[in-house]
């Protein structure tokens, strides 16, 4: 890789498009080029970075005895149709027709051509355990691309799919995988953890999330001292006990101008005093948030969540609980179909089912029976005291969708601690979801036809490239982990003496005749700070520098990571370099 025809250009300033350290970085060092939102270009360098990435999954994956294959992108409608894919991925999913008007989609997921085909080969029970993968593009029309290729539209992503007779073998195949995810992530070398998941569209009876801890991260979870993970879609806080009901009977009162949380607590505090004596505080009130669900043929149905009013409802947990619905704001013409609605003060007394607005209503769990509320009158300018759930109100059930906390109480009765990370790979136990959908069965050793269940298991390629990106840098530019690094050294040859190209070239070569790959800094008229400057921000782990130093038979050896520099006689390069990367 002489640098005089790489096809390469650095940047000296920061992308207008680029969000994260690590994607700014990628994008001036000529790894990758945006071609539209979400949608990135792979350069000679990205790709060799990429390749590494790929080649750490493949060992591990055929360690455990998988198989690859390669799937195509461009899909058939009726295989999705048939799992009701076709409609639950609504807008996420790319859809488009041939010239005989015939539906097709780009892949999402291949759950079902991996389903299909075994069902197409295999007909017995002696043809399993079997695990097959792939690594390839997958197309999801994200409405928010965002971070590079950490949130891209087009990426690419391992994913493998186990096939068993029975729910010990599916067991076994996911521990396998399990573990070989365990070790690809070690060798990435970034700092992950394991958190139970849902399985949202995907489905199955277990799943978890590997997420690399970033501060950048989008996804929130959290974990406490007994060592459980989760993210937050998954957390199920316990439902509070019942306790004694003090509050004496329920009484409305004026509230004018009070259509927020904080400007009801500052009216109860200057005009209802406190039962005993305390300051009121959002906490007291119970703030009922109004939703539209989309369900995926269109259908709008309407729902109200009732939280504490010192809680907001978190999207993502409200996403995951009324999956495959999509969530939409309540609009002002939302308002104008249900009359009884009065906005800014909307109350109990007209939410659930069977109540005069029809609209289904769900209950944080920290709502305790016997508790007493200050919530909406149903009457602009006014509120109800002392409500109690369960004499007063009820509700149409609970919904796990309010934000969560530094220190909640967790399902272990632990207090929480919350952390952001980047979801890098999923493990799903499918069960028979897909093999009952589309027909795949196998006779049993008693000549019996059994359903075979499946396990999915993805890696997020592209984005393991970017959170190695944002998780190995510096002001100057990116330090790639020498395993994943685009060379091994980065020769750099500096001045205008002939010699000390001709001398570098010969380094190179016996560089390269060890084994090792090389990038070559051989542009003749370009000044040795900008060759500096592009050895820093490229990121490989070992600069080799030939210069002026030369004339008294030296070279500088640089450790990128830690910067340190050292001169070493020039017939002792190679074996120094060659230490420093076999080390």
């Amino acid at each position: 890789m002489r640098m005089s025809t790489l096809f390469l250009r650095t940047l000296r300033e920061d992308p207008a498009d680029a969000e994260l350290p690590g994607h700014k970085l990628l994008v001036r060092a000529g790894y990758i080029r945006r071609a539209a939102p979400g949608i990135y270009t792979w350069l000679p360098l990205g790709l060799k970075v990429r390749a590494k990435v790929e080649g750490i999954i493949r060992e591990e994956m055929n360690r455990i005895g998988a198989q690859e294959v390669q799937f195509p992108a461009l899909l058939p409608r009726e295989p999705y149709e048939a799992t009701g894919r076709w409609t639950e991925y609504g807008p996420n999913l790319f859809r488009l027709q041939d010239r005989r008007e015939t539906d097709m989609l780009l892949g999402p997921t291949h759950e079902e051509m991996f389903t299909i085909t075994v069902k197409d080969m295999y007909s017995s029970y002696k043809d399993l355990p079997l695990s097959l993968y792939q690594i390839q593009n997958k197309y999801r029309d994200e409405a928010r691309p965002r971070a590079g290729i950490l949130r891209g539209r087009e990426f690419i992503m391992k994913d493998s799919y186990s096939f068993d007779v029975s729910a010990e073998g599916l067991q076994k195949s996911y521990d396998a995988h399990r573990d070989a995810y365990i070790k690809i992530f070690q060798r990435l070398g970034f700092e992950y953890v394991i958190v139970h998941a849902d399985s949202g569209a995907m489905g199955g009876s277990a799943s978890e999330e590997f997420l690399a801890v970033s501060e950048h991260g989008e996804d929130t979870f959290v974990r406490d001292e007994t060592g459980y993970a989760a993210n937050v879609e998954a957390v199920e806080i316990p439902q509070a006990k019942p306790v004694e009901i003090t509050a004496g009977a329920a009484h409305v009162e004026d509230t004018p101008d009070t259509p927020t949380i904080e400007t009801l607590v500052a009216a109860l505090n200057a005009d209802h005093a406190h039962g005993d004596g305390r300051e009121w505080t959002a906490a007291d009130t119970l703030k009922n948030v109004l939703v539209m669900l989309v369900h995926p043929d269109g259908t709008r149905e309407p729902l109200a969540i009732g939280v504490p009013g010192d809680r907001e409802v978190d999207a993502k947990r409200l996403e995951v609980k009324v999956a495959p619905a999509d969530v939409e704001a309540f609009e002002e013409s939302d308002f104008k179909r249900y009359p009884m609605l009065a906005k800014g003060y909307i109350g109990p007394g007209v939410l659930g089912e069977e109540k005069s607005s029809g609209i289904r209503y769900l209950l944080d769990p920290s709502i305790a029976e016997g508790s007493a509320w200050v919530t909406g009158a149903d009457e602009h300018g006014k509120h109800v005291l002392d409500l109690v759930y369960g004499r007063d109100f009820t509700a149409d059930g609970t919904i796990q969708a309010a934000q969560l906390r530094e220190g909640d109480l967790g399902p272990n009765g632990v207090g929480l601690t919350l952390a952001r990370g980047v979801e890098m790979g999923h493990i799903f136990q499918l069960g028979t979801k897909y093999a009952e959908a589309l027909g795949l069965k196998v006779l049993d050793e008693n000549g019996k036809l059994v359903t075979v269940t499946m396990g999915s298991y993805g890696v997020g390629v592209t984005r393991a490239v970017g959170m190695i990106a944002e998780d190995n840098l510096d002001e100057y530019g990116l330090i790639w982990p020498r395993e994943i690094a685009p060379a091994d050294v980065h020769v750099v040859a500096t001045g205008k003496d002939d010699a000390v190209f001709v001398k570098a070239a010969e380094l190179v070569a016996q560089l390269e005749t060890e084994g090792l790959e090389v990038i070559f800094d051989d542009r003749p008229k370009v000044s040795p700070g900008v060759k500096f400057k592009d050895a820093e921000l490229i990121g490989v782990p070992t600069i080799l520098v030939v210069g002026k130093g030369l004339e008294q038979g030296n070279v500088e050896v640089k450790d990128r990571r830690s910067g340190d520099r050292r001169e070493v006689p020039v017939d002792d390069a190679v074996a120094e370099v060659l230490r420093e990367v076999r080390a």
